[in-house]
């Protein structure tokens, strides 16, 4: 996949891709659950056919080394977002085209489809800075409040109590494995390839407080 920017070995990006035409992209729990298998068995050196392993637990999938580092992720509707670390040359790129063609072959078959599921090549963003790099953080795992509280990115959000209960609570993003939470998904992200932001719950806590109670302004 040709990319808007050239990505480099061990440099940080926030990826991110959208359905086609804003269409939704997860209808179901089995939509997320195999969206979030893909993200762990496509980032390898070698192919995992999914449909070999159904009914098996993500850790019981084998899988070969990974292609790129991955810090942080989270599902929408009708988008995701990743932040990752291009760990080999073409490393990002390879995991990209695994994870959307993989996706799209299965989402096509599902629904009784054709055609392309996401909107032109995953888009990346240089995060050249470590204040740009940490606020990923935020801003990933934050975006399920736009599920129960549309458009509060332009505004204050509007209960901070309950949308930091439903990000917590969401299961279909890393908030989770930086809580403490001991589940399966927690092999899909390598915090250590990261700066160390977080020595402690608390600290990731800390943050996400700090920019829930933050007046955003886009």
């Amino acid at each position: 996949m040709s990319r808007n920017i050239e990505l480099s070995i061990e440099e940080y990006y926030h990826v991110y891709s959208r359905g086609v035409e804003r269409r939704k992209l997860f209808i179901d729990k089995g939509d997320h659950e195999r969206f979030v298998k893909l993200l762990y068995v496509a980032n390898s050196t070698t192919s995992v056919h999914l449909s070999n392993y159904q009914g098996r637990a993500l850790m019981e999938i084998p899988k070969g080394d990974s292609i790129t580092d991955i810090g942080a992720w989270c599902l929408m509707p009708n988008h995701f977002h990743l932040l990752v670390k291009e760990k080999q040359d073409g490393g990002v790129s390879e995991f990209m085209q695994k994870l959307l063609t993989g996706y799209s072959m299965y989402f096509n078959k599902k629904y009784h489809r054709k055609g392309t599921l996401f909107e032109g090549n995953f888009n990346a963003r240089h995060l050249d800075t470590d204040e740009y790099l940490k606020y990923q953080y935020a801003y990933i795992h934050l975006n399920p409040i736009g599920i129960i509280d549309a458009g509060w990115k332009e505004k204050k959000i509007k209960d901070k109590v309950a949308a930091k209960k439903f990000v917590a609570s969401y299961k279909y993003s890393s908030f989770q494995d930086y809580t403490g939470e001991k589940r399966d998904e927690r092999a899909i992200i390598e915090p250590k390839s990261f700066p160390e932001y977080f020595s402690s719950v608390t600290d990731f806590d800390d943050m996400i407080e700090e920019w829930i109670s933050f007046e955003y302004q886009g």
